[in-house]
């Protein structure tokens, strides 16, 4: 059941959220996407051209950052606006752990018409992986 604009306060946490990435997700992200770049299997041409391994896909770790605010909305299409600003690569090691991706929102803004601004803060091994990523929603 989605939130109705009445009850949402500025303030108002969303669930956290917490994402595994792994070795063998990036293939599938991979066929799925057509985006077949080396860096996100290769970890020798990763490091050759600077990264500390191979790293998620940019548009995977976004995708997996907006299900904390379609799950609290209840509806996808009720994301009305969403963007993210990338400020470091989710690296994913070669193990059956991957990389752990967490994240959390909040309320920060009631904008007119029953809609909202979500904040997220999205981290990967403890560092800040999106930045000025925000979503609107509306609410009926």
């Amino acid at each position: 059941m989605s939130p109705r604009p009445a009850d949402v306060q500025v303030g108002a946490e969303l669930p956290e959220q917490t994402s595994r990435v792994t070795r063998a997700d990036l293939v599938r992200y991979a066929g799925a996407s057509g985006d077949f770049n080396v860096i996100h299997w290769n970890e020798r041409v990763a490091r050759e051209v600077g990264l500390p391994g191979v790293i998620a896909h940019g548009m995977l770790t976004a995708g997996l950052a907006v299900r904390a605010v379609t799950a609290w909305a209840g509806d996808p299409a009720a994301v009305v606006d969403y963007q993210v600003r990338f400020s470091r690569p989710v690296v994913v090691p070669d193990d059956e752990l991957g990389a752990e991706l967490t994240v959390r929102g909040r309320v920060a803004a009631l904008l007119e018409g029953g809609r909202v601004r979500i904040d997220l803060t999205v981290t990967s091994g403890g560092e800040k992986v999106l930045s000025l990523a925000r979503a609107v929603v509306a609410l009926d």
